[in-house]
């Protein structure tokens, strides 16, 4: 797998800066399909960093309702993989750079 199919997208949200700020750790939208290994290296690529540690987490689909005037609508939202990613001391990925 190329390392640009890895990464899909960065996790932005209070939880991740809280985490990012104290522990130094990023999170990432992965291909489902990307192993520890081959996430390590799209990181270090892409953002030019060194890596300590990856942790993966899988988060199955969900079924959705909501209630319209048409009735109950049934959807799913999708499965998918997210990444932890912990930096090495002195390193630092700027997330909103590119905002």
């Amino acid at each position: 797998m190329k390392s640009s199919d890895v990464l899909i997208k960065p996790v932005l949200s209070e939880k991740v800066n809280r985490l990012s700020e104290k522990y130094n750790r990023y999170t990432f939208i992965v291909n489902r399909k990307a192993n520890k290994l081959e996430i390590k290296k799209a990181v270090e690529e892409f953002y030019g960093i060194t890596v300590e540690e990856v942790n993966t987490l899988n988060m199955p689909s969900k079924v959705k309702q909501r209630n319209t005037k048409a009735g109950l609508l049934t959807g799913r939202k999708p499965a998918k993989k997210k990444a932890i990613v912990t930096v090495a001391e002195g390193d630092s990925i700027d997330l909103y750079g590119n905002i």
